[in-house]
């Protein structure tokens, strides 16, 4: 038996319950950093371990090993009576999810291979062994719309994903939230900032704050927490190192003059500063045009 799931703390919640059977750690941060279209696994996987390396959270040569490993047993998995995914209900582990499902739809391997789905809103420590007598078999319907959920979150037009949550996204009962709150992430109408970005300048503007303090409230400020610790201080360290840094970060993080004028709306930050970052396929560089989040109408609008 094979289990698949986000990371190494689940992993070893499932380790530690005597199950058994072997455990495959995802371990990719697909909300951040390119994932474009057109790239097999192996390929993808490659630039994954690049991107992650350039962030600063891993060395490439150990990283590029560990995917390859990786890919290696999920292409194994034909060995395996059955392979269980647990995965939870945040973009993290929704994003994850697609990519498996897609891979394991399109394997003709797989289908000797029971594939079965433990999906819930939090995995707790205490829950692993009562969960895995409900595990339920993956369905078709489950394995089209993650190919198709996989397509448009690769797609160079961000209005896949968009007219994707136009549809029914049932079968998957966490998807449709998850991938709005991606949505989210792009510079929004109002001010050019992400909703994680106008987090940190909103709870920054109420006083001193550590970085950890923000990751905080962070965490509290969202439905389905999905940011971890090393990738949320990237964006701080994002906003105080741009041309115009909205923050400064000593002793405390601070809002600069140039922040609170993009808080309050009578700046933008891409106005001020560019972009250059994916969302999945799309990659935005510059300043305009730009595709944006529109919260008012709650989807996408593209600003000249």
């Amino acid at each position: 038996m094979l289990h698949i799931t986000n990371g190494d703390c689940a992993a070893e919640l499932i380790r530690a319950c005597g199950i058994g059977g072997e455990v495959l750690p995802w371990r990719d941060v697909l909300h951040e950093g390119p994932v474009p279209a057109g790239l097999e696994l192996q390929e993808l996987s490659r630039l994954r371990a690049r991107y992650i390396a350039e962030q600063g959270w891993g060395e490439l040569a150990q990283l590029q090993e560990r995917f390859r490993e990786r890919d290696r047993t999920l292409a194994d998995l034909g060995r395996h009576e059955e392979v269980v995914l647990w995965f939870e209900s945040d973009l993290y582990d929704q994003l994850q999810i697609l990519q498996i499902l897609d891979w394991i739809g399109g394997q003709e391997t797989a289908r000797q291979t029971r594939i079965s789905l433990i999906y819930i809103d939090q995995l707790e420590s205490e829950q692993a062994a009562a969960l895995f007598p409900e595990r339920q078999p993956v369905s078709g319907a489950q394995t089209d719309l993650a190919t198709l959920a996989w397509k448009a979150f690769r797609s160079p037009d961000p209005t896949a994903v968009d007219d994707l949550l136009s549809s029914d996204c049932s079968p998957l009962p966490y998807l449709g939230g998850a991938l709005r709150r991606h949505l989210e992430q792009f510079p929004s109408v109002r001010n050019g900032l992400g909703r994680t970005e106008q987090q940190i300048l909103a709870h920054t503007a109420l006083g001193e704050s550590s970085a950890a303090d923000l990751f905080r409230n962070d965490q509290l400020r969202e439905s389905h927490p999905f940011l971890g610790d090393s990738t949320f201080f990237s964006y701080l360290k994002r906003l105080a190192g741009a041309s115009r840094p909205l923050i400064v970060i000593e002793r405390t993080v601070a809002l600069t003059a140039a922040g609170h004028d993009v808080l309050a709306g009578r700046s933008d930050a891409v106005d001020l500063n560019g972009v250059d970052r994916w969302w999945g396929g799309v990659h935005q560089t510059g300043k305009r045009p730009l595709w944006r989040w529109d919260e008012g109408n709650a989807g996408l609008t593209w600003v000249e």
